[in-house]
């Protein structure tokens, strides 16, 4: 996720005031919030979940809802996500 610079810091309060909900959504293994290296209002969330229907139930609870809402309005570059597999346990 690409954010306009001032809203970077704003970002990081909405992560950390939701993280352990988010954590503690059933199915939800792991969740992480990484930043680039290069450049700092570049981030990535990283969630392990149990399975993708899981998955898919957390992006239509009302605690999505909330988050993604106050999320999206501080990006400066159209968000990218991906479903991945672990090759080494399927």
């Amino acid at each position: 996720m690409t954010f306009r610079p001032a809203e970077v810091e704003a970002f990081l309060q909405l992560f950390h005031a939701t993280k352990q909900q988010i954590r503690h959504f059933e199915g939800c293994q792991r969740l992480e919030l990484l930043k680039d290296v290069n450049q700092p209002n570049v981030f990535f969330t990283y969630s392990w979940w149990d399975s993708e229907a899981h998955l898919n139930k957390y992006r239509f609870s009302d605690l999505f809802k909330q988050v993604w809402s106050e999320t999206k309005i501080k990006f400066e570059d159209k968000p990218q996500a991906w479903s991945l597999v672990n090759e080494t346990i399927v």
